[in-house]
């Protein structure tokens, strides 16, 4: 048996590539989205929600669409030597490419079309929604549950600038690239000091380099190619 799934609507991210977006939800709370709903789904649609102070976001990995899944996959959190089920990470490279992530629910613009902002996220620009559901504490909290192969948050890189980068940023956004950086993007196999990675956040480029457990932000440099939001 097959089914439709059709978009709800779609995602605004500061995150323009793969690389850089936060691993896990929450790992970034500067990483603000904004999910605009599609013109037939009005304010009834969202009715009730600005009560709850979590969303549960249902997506399409659609960056990875045409590289298709495996059963088994490395997790990052294993250092990306070890193979686990496909069913038992949360890696994009799914049978039908289906995310799931529990955002901090900042504000509803009721307008049309209605605009839901979260913070907290780990998504890329342009995002296909297909459902939101309100998180519920007392079914959903299960902090005694067993984590498996994940036991605790991933340990941080300690991030410092170059003398003069970021002197002129707004906070919110050296926030959002320190606490980016920090969660380590590089793929789990890679430790290369020398190398200069490059990360596209918001309108900016940004460079940095990663030596032990500290990383250094070497440049941030304006985009042109950018959108403009």
């Amino acid at each position: 048996m097959s089914y439709t799934i059709r978009n709800i609507g779609r995602i605004s991210s500061p995150y323009r590539q793969k690389f850089g977006v936060a691993r896990q939800p929450g790992l970034v709370p500067a990483a603000e989205i904004c999910i605009t709903l599609d013109d037939d789904f009005n304010a009834d649609c969202v009715r009730g929600l600005e009560g709850f102070g979590y969303i549960w976001v249902h997506f399409i990995f659609h960056g990875v669409l045409g590289e298709g899944w495996s059963p088994l996959v490395r997790p990052p959190r294993l250092g990306g030597k070890h193979k686990m089920g496909v069913f038992a990470t949360r890696s994009p490279h799914r049978p039908n490419h289906l995310g799931l992530s529990l955002l901090k629910l900042e504000r509803i613009d009721s307008g049309q079309p209605v605009r839901i902002w979260c913070s907290g996220a780990d998504l890329m620009d342009g995002t296909p929604v297909i459902d939101i559901k309100p998180y519920i504490p007392f079914v959903e909290a299960k902090p005694d549950a067993a984590s498996g192969f994940v036991s605790g948050e991933p340990e941080r890189l300690e991030v410092c600038w170059q003398a003069g980068v970021g002197d002129n940023l707004p906070k919110g956004l050296i926030d959002l690239i320190e606490q980016s950086i920090a969660q380590d993007p590089r793929p789990a196999y890679q430790d290369l000091p020398e190398r200069v990675y490059v990360m596209a956040v918001d309108a900016y480029q940004v460079h940095f380099s990663v030596n032990g457990r500290q990383a250094q932000v070497l440049a941030v440099k304006a985009d042109h190619t950018a959108p403009s939001r």
